[in-house]
């Protein structure tokens, strides 16, 4: 155990570190978060909960066998098991036995228990698929999540650079007296704005760095870097949502989950029924006892003696004579009154319900209901299942939408600063319009930056429902 212990502590450890010290990638996250989280573990601990009342059901359906011993000590009147006779002496006495039963008929109870126990067993592998497969999604949208603040920060310092190129050129022209300090002080406003832009980036993407170690359950590293993800080639997500929900409904482990609760509860129903049946039992017994109050006579010799009676033969009286028997008692030993006496035994039983207080009927009533509620809950699973993919395909095709905008506005507003830029430069427009043009691109860019990872997230979430992949 302290071998296992010391193992688990130092692959924990070396997780962490390998996080800490170096990039983590997409797949490393999935593996550290699903081993770590205790959502999962606990799910993990349902299906082994499922696994032993399965294993029982089936167990069930084999003989039982019962062995039992009872040893005593008797002092004064009592009856001699051996002959069944009253003694008045100390008696240590012994029985042994051995028997076993089998359920031959039940009304198809037991094998009922089984496929429903059999069933529930796969629903609750489907739970804790669902349970690691909910978590991957989560830990891959934290990880885009990175991704997109990471992109956003290179974006602020590229904007905060070319705002300071600009204060860097007034400097020199306001030194040489030959511009207003109005201008210079304009645009280190905008420096200044810029670096607040930085911050509040930098900010947001060690938010996300967190989330995501949240997730995986390791300490916070605010210097954690991550492999990077390209989601620079997009094209049209191709499934409809009704191709999308066709699919989510014979991969998704939710889906799953609830249509195998439903089967379970209609093996519940005739689990019930059978309690309106006869149940016929096979037995055996053997049985053995001891007593030391058991003795045997062996015999010593034999010899001839008068019996005291005589016959008249011609007048005369001729005595009688008789064999008579010397006997030595002495106890018979354990082993030989095993098997003395030994019996054995066969029955069949049979148990005919005739009332019970009408517990057969309620309970099949019972589970009827169980069955319709679960048949409820899978109706509502598919309805919200079909609801959220709608949705998600909806704010996929919206993110695409938006994401084709701004890739032209992005390109339009570049195109148009670059000509600020130089007209600026040149002083033939005021620092008002270009820091106009320079706000519209930096905000394009950054708007393109949120909607290019906001349509990688929403093409996740549709992989997720089709059962695909999502790395």
């Amino acid at each position: 155990m302290k071998r296992i212990l010391i193992t688990v502590i130092s692959i924990f450890l070396g997780v962490v570190i390998k996080a800490q010290d170096s990039t983590l990638s997409l797949r490393q996250s999935v593996e550290t978060a699903i081993a770590n989280n205790l959502e999962v573990k606990q799910t993990d601990l349902e299906l082994q909960n499922a696994s032993v009342y399965l294993k029982q059901s089936r167990a069930n359906l084999l003989p039982n066998l019962f062995g039992n011993l009872n040893n005593g000590l008797n002092q004064g009147r009592s009856i001699d098991p051996f002959t069944n006779s009253y003694i008045n002496q100390q008696l240590n006495y012994a029985n042994f036995g051995l028997n076993t039963d089998v359920t031959v008929f039940s009304g198809g109870r037991l094998h009922n228990l089984v496929r429903q126990n059999a069933l529930n067993h796969e629903a609750a592998r489907m739970d804790l698929q669902q349970s690691k497969d909910q978590l991957t999604l989560n830990v891959i949208l934290a990880y885009l999540q990175i991704l997109n603040n990471e992109d956003q920060l290179i974006q602020a310092k590229q904007q905060a650079s070319v705002t300071e190129n600009q204060v860097e050129r007034l400097e020199i022209l306001d030194k040489d007296g030959a511009i207003a300090p109005a201008l210079l002080y304009d645009l280190k406003g905008q420096l200044a704005n810029d670096e607040l832009s930085i911050i509040s980036s930098r900010n947001s993407l060690n938010t996300a760095k967190l989330n995501l170690l949240q997730l995986m359950n390791v300490p916070y590293n605010r210097t954690l870097k991550v492999e990077k993800i390209s989601a620079d080639q997009f094209v049209a997500y191709e499934s409809s949502p009704d191709e999308i929900y066709q699919l989510a409904t014979k991969q998704l482990a939710l889906v799953k989950a609830a249509d195998l609760r439903r089967q379970g509860a209609e093996k519940t129903v005739k689990v019930a029924k059978s309690f309106f049946y006869p149940t016929i039992g096979l037995g055996a017994n053997l049985f053995t006892n001891y007593s030391s109050a058991a003795r045997k006579d062996i015999l010593l010799s034999t010899s001839q003696v008068t019996s005291g009676d005589y016959i008249e033969i011609s007048g005369n009286k001729v005595p009688v004579y008789t064999s008579q028997r010397t006997y030595n008692s002495e106890k018979i030993n354990y082993f030989s009154q095993f098997n003395n006496n030994y019996s054995t035994s066969i029955s069949v039983g049979l148990n005919v319900p005739i009332f019970n207080a009408f517990r057969a009927k309620y309970q099949v009533t019972l589970a009827r209901i169980a069955l319709k509620n679960t048949e409820y809950q899978l109706e509502t699973t598919n309805i919200q299942l079909k609801q959220s993919i709608e949705q998600a395909h909806f704010n996929m095709t919206a993110a695409y939408e938006r994401y084709l905008a701004l890739v032209e506005q992005v390109e339009n507003f570049t195109s148009s600063f670059r000509a600020a830029e130089e007209r600026f430069i040149e002083g033939v427009i005021t620092q008002v319009d270009y820091l106009i043009a320079k706000n519209n691109v930096d905000r394009a860019k950054t708007n393109l930056i949120i909607a290019n990872y906001d349509y990688l997230v929403r093409t996740k979430v549709l992989d997720y429902y089709k059962g695909k992949p999502l790395w």
